[in-house]
């Protein structure tokens, strides 16, 4: 997974992490993921650019193919066929959902 570099931990008096800091549009991506809400970003990438959800999901998380493929264990090349196809299979559709920790059937559209 990718880790954050622009994190802030506050810790509390005891030394232990009580609070931490994340950009606020890092925020919004992780609300917009588990809310079972799609982002707009997403809806006008597939329907302005022509993009597959998949793309359009990995686009506005900022993630390569080759970092969704390491994620599901595949070699990029074969990750770009998949992400290129209308409609994978349902097991690959949650491999790469999960890759990507979003819901499964937000790859659905």
């Amino acid at each position: 997974m990718n880790a954050f570099s622009d994190v802030q931990i506050i810790n509390g008096p005891n030394g232990e992490p009580v609070y931490v800091v994340i950009p606020y549009e890092t925020y919004m991506q992780t609300q917009s993921c588990h809310s079972g809400h799609v982002p707009h970003q997403v809806i006008g990438s597939i329907a302005e650019k022509g993009w597959t959800a998949a793309r359009a999901w990995r686009e506005y998380l900022g993630l390569t193919q080759q970092e969704v493929a390491e994620r599901i264990g595949i070699s990029q090349p074969a990750y770009a066929q998949q992400e290129a196809g209308l409609r994978p299979r349902k097991a690959t559709r949650e491999k790469i959902a999960a890759a990507m920790g979003i819901k499964s059937g937000m790859l659905d559209l």
